[in-house]
This record gives structure tokens, C-alpha cells and sequence, in this order.
């Protein structure tokens, strides 16, 4: 069963595993990886983690080229299968690549994980007191498109970026005008399919495991959601 936990220098050996599968290029969006992040030795990629750390923490001041993330990965056994980030704030990062980023490694796609990991992330986000995040994706991404658009996404436009052409979707994370009571509602969507108030969604979407791992909630069986060759802007 697939978990999302905090990057730590534990799963170097699965986290390079996934890294090679992917191969060279930008394509592991959600990470925090950076062209000058040195992640082979174990020194390196623990400095990597420890980095991660602090830019999850919203108070902790960093320089201008960093912005505030909570980043996860998600786990499955021994095996990392992806990231996702929640970046915070309307910083011109924010504004330029979105609130979230994820990905996903090749051999774990098409099973859901693209629409489950964003759905949690945009929980968080919501606990942060955001009304509406920001999801950018690769024009021609049609998978990741849908899996943005599963989840409320609404098209705001294209625009061209420094990587190519990249859709820019907003989703409503409290429903504008809302004060006390039904206006100030949000629904969520579990892997199940079941609606639960925003309040309850971490309940219905997960289960508390040991450490700080999270454990979703059981997919009803041959059930899926697309996610193939999904794409979110890395930072």
C-alpha cells in the first residue's frame, strides 16, 4: 500500500533506483532537486534531505532563489514511486509554477497515484489557509490534464514558460463568499470515491500508520484513475 512520507536519507538506495529509472532530463517534479544538488554520495544526499527540511518549515527565512515547500514522498514497502511539493505563498515561484508539484516514476504509473497524491496535497494547502491553488502542467500533458481536472482544476489558460507552452489551472479550495456554514464547505474526493466536508477528508482518505508515515485508504478493487506520464513544474 502506497504511503506519503518526509524525504529522509533512509531510502538513498530506492531513491537513486527511482532516479535512474527515470533517466536524465528534468522529469522528477515534486522532489526539490535542483542541477546543483549532488545526491550520490551519502553526504550529498543527506545535505539534499536536510535542505527539504528547511524549506518546510514556513517560518525559517531562506534566500531568494528558495521558496517555502512541504514536500513527500510517496512509498510503497522499500520502493519510492514519486514526490509531490506544496509550495507556499504567492511568491513569484508560486505565481510562475504553481502551488503543487508531483511526480511519478515510469513503472508506477496508471494506478491512481497522480489524483491521490494531489488530492492529499491540496488538503494541506487548505490547512494553510489558501482558498485556491495554483496547478501548472505541460501543455501537451493530456494525463496530467485530466488528473488536475479530476480534482476541480479549472483552465485559467496556456502561457509560454521558459520549459515550453504550460497550462495554468486554479482549483477552489473554499468556496468564495463563504462564512459560517454551508459556503464555508469543500468537498474531497478517496481513491473509494466517497465525499466527505473538508473536515473529515484526512479521515477519509487515510489512515494514521507508525512514525510519520501516512497510509491511504483501500482502493475498491480494479479501481483506477488515470495518471500516465503526468507532469507538474519542478522547482
Amino acid at each position: 500500500m502506497p504511503e506519503l512520507i518526509r524525504p529522509t536519507v533512509g531510502l538513498h538506495a530506492a531513491w537513486l533506483e527511482a532516479h535512474d529509472e527515470w533517466g536524465p532530463g528534468v522529469h522528477e517534479d515534486g522532489f526539490g532537486l535542483l542541477p546543483s544538488d549532488e545526491v550520490d554520495s551519502p553526504a550529498g544526499f543527506a545535505a539534499w534531505v536536510a535542505r527539504l527540511a528547511d524549506e518546510s518549515h514556513p517560518a525559517r527565512p531562506l534566500d531568494a532563489s528558495r521558496v517555502h515547500s512541504t514536500y513527500r514522498w510517496i512509498v510503497e514497502g522499500d520502493r519510492v514511486l514519486g514526490a509531490t511539493a506544496l509550495r507556499h505563498g504567492p511568491d513569484d515561484v508560486v505565481r510562475r509554477i504553481g502551488h503543487v508539484g508531483y511526480g511519478i516514476r515510469p513503472s508506477a504509473r496508471r494506478r491512481g497515484l497522480a489524483t491521490w497524491a494531489l488530492g492529499e496535497m491540496l488538503g494541506e494547502a487548505r490547512a494553510l489557509g489558501l482558498d485556491r491553488a495554483l496547478i501548472v502542467c505541460a501543455a501537451d500533458n493530456v494525463a496530467s490534464a485530466k488528473t488536475i481536472e479530476r480534482r476541480g482544476g479549472v483552465l485559467e489558460g496556456v502561457r509560454d514558460t521558459e520549459l515550453g507552452p504550460a497550462r495554468r489551472y486554479w482549483i477552489t479550495l473554499r468556496r468564495e463568499g463563504g462564512g459560517a456554514g454551508d459556503g464555508n464547505r469543500t468537498r474531497t474526493v478517496s481513491l473509494e470515491g466517497r465525499r466527505s466536508p473538508s473536515r473529515d477528508a484526512r479521515n477519509a482518505c487515510w489512515q494514521q500508520g507508525s512514525g510519520s508515515r501516512l497510509v491511504p485508504a483501500r482502493a475498491r478493487p480494479g479501481y483506477r484513475l488515470l495518471a500516465r506520464g503526468w507532469h507538474a513544474a519542478a522547482i
